[in-house]
Parts: structure tokens; C-alpha cells; sequence
């Protein structure tokens, strides 16, 4: 029962790590939206997250291959982190004070598409470390309800700091670029059959790249600027 313990507390860790940059995300993408339907979102997220998830590590072997849904995931998150600084006006625009359903269901649907890209990776540490599928479901399932959390502390942070928006879209831009390393190395595995173009991404270095550059920067962020 102790070893069983372990790999649940090793999944949990390992998630939140991996996709500490997925909470951020979430964070930049609900803050869209007014404040009163932030905390909707991200809860309609956490059921997306939880089904995309328990999909995702019941049909594994499917998962694993799905190099597409990381390509458009890269892509999406590259083009709004590129927009944010080209485009300064339109990237530190308020949230609006009200959105229609349809805008609401937008970025809820932005949130899950964010899920299911980032589960393809999830899901290969997931099976690595256990073949026991309630040990999985569990370690990951508790792991998705920490980030949701993380992404409701993004949130107050983007309100309360605003060089933390600059930082987040950083990150952001970080995340596409991870996306898109690890699609191209499936792409050139399983659909060009020549692994020798692979990349060979160490995925959890880059991570840990991305979590290093989010705390150190999370200190740039936050400091008082000084006074003359």
C-alpha cells in the first residue's frame, strides 16, 4: 500500500509540475472574461479536464499518437503570446464588463482544447510509472484539481500585478514552443518513420525550464518598483 501511495504522490507532483505552464494558461485565457464568470469557466474546465482526462488514459495507446492535437494547441498558444507583444493595445485590453454565451463558450472551449493537448503528455508519464488504472486515475485526477487552484492564484495575480501578465504570456509562448518539439518528434517517429530527425525533447527538463523561469520571474513580477 506504501508503494501505491508513493506513485499516486510522485503523479500528483509530476503533474503539477509538467503542466504548471497549463495553469498559467488557463489563468491568461479566463481572464477574458468578466470576474463573476472566471470561476464559472474554470469550473466547467475542471469537468472537461477530468472526462479529456480519464478518456485520454483509457484509450492511451490512441492518445499517444494524436501529434495534431499538440501541433494546433503550439500553434494557438504561440499566435496569442506573439499577439500580446506585437500587439500591445489589444493584448492589455480590460475584460469586458459583460459577454454574451457565446463568447463565454468560446473561451471555455479554448480551456478544453489546452486540456486535451496537454493530456497526450500527461497521459505517457501517467503509464510509466503504473500500470494500475485506479492508481493513475487518481494521481492524475488529483493532480488536475491542484492546477485548477494554481490557475485561480494566476488570475489574482494577473489583477493585482500587471508586469505578471508580460511573465505570463513568456510562459505562454514557452508552452507552444514544448507543444510543438514534442509534436514534431511524434511526427517524425510515426508518420515519417525517421527517428533519427527526432528532437528527442526531454520533456520534463523543459518543464522544469518553464517552472524555473515562472518562479524567478514571478519575483521580477511582483517586486514594488522602487521609488525615487
Amino acid at each position: 500500500m506504501e508503494g501505491v501511495l508513493s506513485v499516486i504522490l510522485i503523479l500528483i507532483v509530476l503533474e503539477v509540475i509538467l503542466s504548471a505552464d497549463n495553469a498559467l494558461i488557463l489563468g491568461v485565457l479566463v481572464q477574458k472574461l468578466p470576474a463573476p464568470l472566471r470561476r464559472k469557466a474554470l469550473f466547467y474546465g475542471i469537468l472537461g479536464a477530468y472526462v479529456l482526462r480519464g478518456l485520454a488514459l483509457l484509450f492511451a495507446a490512441l492518445v499517444i499518437k494524436l501529434w495534431w492535437v499538440q501541433a494546433l494547441g503550439a500553434a494557438y498558444l504561440l499566435h496569442i503570446a506573439l499577439k500580446h507583444f506585437l500587439k500591445p493595445e489589444e493584448g492589455h485590453a480590460p475584460p469586458p464588463m459583460e459577454v454574451s454565451a457565446a463568447q463565454f463558450w468560446k473561451v471555455v472551449a479554448q480551456v478544453e482544447l489546452m486540456d486535451l493537448a496537454f493530456a497526450v503528455d500527461s497521459v505517457l508519464v501517467a503509464v510509466a510509472l503504473s500500470d494500475k488504472l485506479w492508481v493513475i486515475y487518481t494521481g492524475v485526477f488529483l493532480g488536475i484539481l491542484a492546477l485548477r487552484m494554481l490557475a485561480s492564484l494566476v488570475v489574482t495575480l494577473l489583477d493585482l500585478y500587471p508586469r505578471f501578465k508580460h511573465l505570463a504570456y513568456v510562459v505562454v509562448g514557452l508552452a507552444g514552443v514544448k507543444l510543438a518539439l514534442g509534436a514534431w518528434d511524434k511526427v517524425a517517429k510515426e508518420v515519417l518513420h525517421r527517428p533519427e530527425l527526432a528532437l528527442g525533447l526531454d520533456k520534463e527538463a523543459f518543464s522544469l525550464f518553464i517552472l524555473a523561469v515562472l518562479l524567478l520571474g514571478s519575483l521580477w513580477a511582483t517586486r514594488k518598483p522602487a521609488t525615487a
